[in-house]
């Protein structure tokens, strides 16, 4: 750490703040323009992207043209939070210009590692230092000036070369992994397509599709489906007990002042995701208040559907929340699970297109924070056999299984490269040059 030293941004890189907007303009020069998402959505700017056409003269083109080994930064947001987000440019890109928002800086290859500045730059610090020189009420932009004074740490330049080999070997890791979970997401969505209109014989395999074999086939108001199987609607297949289907609590039957620091978790949106339940509890009420509210309480096994923010986001509550209280911004759904299986309801009102069709068709107004009880309880499924559903099920849960496992690893892989940031990029931790880059294999 002794031959480190602390310098402004200003001193080893020559910012540039772009003007150009993504205008085309007769007599100006066709461009391709980095944009703020481009730069907000990727770590690394690379060929493969695809940039907006507009134009620009000569001499802005001369003064902006992005090259590879420069740095970019979102400079003007609606929240300061968003406001100095790197990105750095690790392909020769024809024609490649900055555009308005964004800031572009040019390192001096001699003192700092461009994807070592870049991460530097997105040190929790460093945004932190931008959040707080960003000015604007509604609008948040930074000062040329903030950004150059921005204070930074720079290792020797070979130590600044191994840190960034270490941490773009955990960023492409992290990329693959998204790339799986993307690629099997894919891959669940045809499959669950095909299982929900074709199902699965006694032998394991799909029935032939209709084209093939008409005759295996019937037509109902949610499709062709297999004639062994029904249509029911969700209200026949709720659990015979009380409050089945729940919405609430509403108004002074819970007030902001009785949520309390700790005690018995109060799901909203943020716990309800496609597929996948969040157990990071923000909201808690006491066990007194729950037991006023005791016909909201969640079940295991129950289906929660989102009627604020997102809508229409569905999953199944874990076995492991064993008590719970639902929030007026969701509905809840306990099913008899003799008849159906949860999972397989959840699936369906998250992708199938005659799901969606059905609540479009029903909103209020078209607007889909509007989700009644009467739209759930009369919205119709297919009804296999339970022995079906369980064989679809293993088919779905498989696939489930590999996603769920590279989530974790996206997540640990995450987790270690905010660790690495910390020790690597503040010296806390020397790097050995003659180290291997592939510091995941031997976390």
């Amino acid at each position: 750490m002794s031959e480190w030293r602390h310098v402004q941004l200003g001193q080893i890189a020559d910012v540039r703040v772009s003007n150009v907007d993504k205008k085309t303009l007769p007599g100006e020069q066709s461009v391709q323009l980095c944009n703020y998402m481009d730069v907000y959505s990727n770590d690394y700017i690379r060929d493969d992207l695809t940039f907006m056409t507009a134009s620009a003269t000569g001499a802005e083109v001369a003064r902006f043209k992005v090259e590879c080994g420069d740095v970019l930064i979102t400079k003007d947001s609606e929240t300061p939070d968003d406001i100095g987000i790197p990105a750095v440019v690790i392909s020769d890109i024809d024609n490649l210009v900055c555009g308005y928002h964004v800031a572009l800086i040019k390192p001096n290859k001699s003192l700092v590692d461009s994807v070592y500045l870049s991460k530097q730059l997105g040190r929790t610090e460093t945004a932190g230092y931008f959040s707080r020189y960003a000015a604007g009420s509604t609008r948040y932009g930074l000062p040329i000036g903030a950004i150059t004074r921005a204070p930074l740490a720079l290792a020797p330049l070979k130590q600044q070369r191994k840190i960034a080999a270490i941490l773009s070997t955990i960023d492409t890791a992290i990329e693959q992994t998204e790339a799986l979970i993307e690629k099997y997401q894919h891959i669940k969505a045809g499959l669950m397509h095909d299982l929900f209109t074709r199902g699965v014989l006694p032998d394991g395999q799909p029935r032939p599709p209709r084209d093939q074999a008409p005759e295996l086939y019937q037509e109902t108001a949610i499709g062709w489906i297999p004639k062994e199987w029904d249509v029911a609607a969700l209200e026949t297949l709720l659990a015979p007990v009380p409050n089945n289907i729940r919405s609430g609590p509403f108004g002074s039957a819970l007030l902001k002042h009785e949520l309390v620091e700790e005690g018995i978790p109060f799901l909203g949106i943020d716990n309800i995701h496609v597929e996948r339940f969040s157990a990071d509890f923000q909201r808690f009420v006491s066990e007194r208040k729950f037991r006023e509210l005791a016909r909201y309480r969640v079940r295991p096994g129950d289906v929660i559907i989102t009627i604020m923010g997102t809508v229409g986001r569905c999953c199944v509550v874990p076995a492991a929340i064993e008590i719970a209280l639902s929030s007026k911004h969701l509905w809840t759904m306990t099913f008899d699970t003799e008849r159906i299986i949860p999972e397989l309801v959840c699936w369906q009102l998250n992708h199938a297109a005659w799901a969606q069709a059905w609540f479009r068709k029903s909103m209020q107004g078209g607007i889909m924070d509007a989700i009644q009880s009467s739209t759930l309880k009369t919205l119709v499924v297919p009804l296999p056999s339970l022995a079906e559903q369980l064989s679809i099920q293993a088919k779905f849960q498989q696939v489930t299984n590999k996603i769920n496992q590279d989530r974790e690893q996206l997540q640990k892989l995450k987790k270690q490269k905010l660790g690495l940031m910390q020790d690597l990029l503040t010296g806390k931790v020397a790097v050995k040059l003659d180290s291997p880059d592939n510091v995941v294999a031997h976390a």
